[in-house]
């Protein structure tokens, strides 16, 4: 008589999570508590901004499983039609779009509106990978100039909408696949000089240049109020400057230990502008001082570093070159949002990742991390 037993039902959701890489699990609920203890306090009077928040990272956590599960070989078979879809996307909505406050960003699709730009942050890594893979091996200068193109068409669609922190997003995880890829140091280095240089003199030509006949070619008025803003926010203290100065007082007034959870007087007497979304960091830094906002960034360093170890180990350069740029796409999120609260960068609309409310920032978050988890299974199962 043969007995067949049945199978538990921790034996068969094993092989779902078989591969999962532990420390990046690990670190990334790490940054989820930080993410729901932040919001609980900035937003606790703020609607309902703790429970969506709640609800979206329940749902970035369940698409982080989702695309962990497809290999990358499909994930690479994507790459065109994402890419044309977000691009021709973008066309329509320079045609056809809806324009809310001066920029047109949002498309009708009928049942809801969207903004396709989001849909390039990583439809664009996503097809120059796809690119050097198909190129390995035959790398030549013109392979890196179609590349470019690739990257530049995206973005400069996305900045005339206009909308540079997105555009500036996109080219920035673009870069870094081209980066991995190879590109001659020969040619980054000069760059390099160009914008160290421009950077000197705008600091040094500060009075001149933000006087306010002088018009900028390449960027718009607001553009150049930000900027100006950032090289001194105290011209405008009660205008443009407010952000700046909120922020870093919020941060300063946080110390080494802060002011407790929940304490924070620069965010509940609302002194600090959109202290649920792009400014969160402030209020971060006001309750939990200088201590929390190094937990908080041991918890980005973690997830940088622990994704460049999957880079190094994937098995081919489509995973290599996804993995890397969807880890430094990270430090780039961090850096912008935290230097823009601190006043060392201009201000743009670039959230912190975990921390920051937002449902389409938090979806791109778990596709991200969705990616991340299947290279590290890919690696595991060509090791077995």
């Amino acid at each position: 008589m043969t007995v067949i037993s049945k199978p538990s039902l921790l034996q068969r959701l094993r092989p779902w999570f078989h591969g999962f890489d532990l420390p990046l699990l690990l670190a990334v609920l790490w940054m989820c508590a930080w993410g729901l203890i932040c919001m609980y306090s900035a937003g606790y009077d703020h609607g309902t901004r703790f429970v969506d928040h709640a609800r979206n990272m329940l749902l970035a956590l369940g698409l982080m499983f989702i695309v962990a599960q497809v290999p990358p070989q499909k994930l690479m078979a994507l790459a065109i039609p994402l890419y044309s879809t977000g691009v021709t996307l973008l066309l329509a909505t320079a045609l056809f779009g809806i324009t809310k406050k001066g920029a047109t960003r949002w498309l009708s699709i009928g049942v809801t509106q969207i903004q396709p730009s989001e849909l390039l942050k990583l439809a664009t890594p996503l097809m120059l990978a796809w690119w050097f893979q198909k190129r390995e091996g035959l790398l030549r200068l013109p392979d890196f100039a179609a590349a470019f193109g690739l990257l530049l068409l995206p973005f400069l669609l996305i900045a005339k909408q206009p909308d540079l922190g997105t555009g500036l997003l996109v080219l920035g995880a673009g870069l870094y696949v081209i980066f991995f890829a190879g590109l001659p140091w020969k040619l980054i280095l000069p760059v390099l000089a160009l914008a160290v240089a421009g950077i000197v003199t705008l600091v040094a030509s500060e009075d001149h240049i933000c006087e306010p006949d002088v018009k900028w070619v390449l960027l718009k008025e607001y553009q150049k109020h930000r900027v100006c803003t950032l090289l001194d926010p105290t011209k405008d203290p009660l205008g443009k400057g407010f952000h700046i100065i909120q922020g870093e007082i919020a941060i300063g007034s946080g110390g080494v230990t802060g002011k407790g959870f929940m304490k924070g007087t620069q965010t509940h007497l609302e002194f600090i502008p959109e202290r649920t979304t792009d400014f969160i960091f402030a209020a971060f830094g006001e309750e939990f001082g200088l201590l929390g906002a190094l937990a908080l960034l041991a918890g980005f360093t973690a997830i940088i570093l622990r994704g460049l170890m999957i880079a190094s180990e994937a098995p081919t350069l489509f995973t290599r070159l996804m993995a890397g740029a969807v880890s430094l796409s990270f430090f780039t999120y961090v850096f912008v949002n935290m230097g823009m609260v601190s006043g060392i960068l201009p201000v743009v609309g670039v959230p912190l990742p975990f921390i920051s409310y937002g449902g389409t920032a938090m979806v791109t978050l778990g596709l991200s991390l969705g990616l991340l988890m299947s290279i590290a299974r890919e690696k595991k199962l060509v090791k077995t």
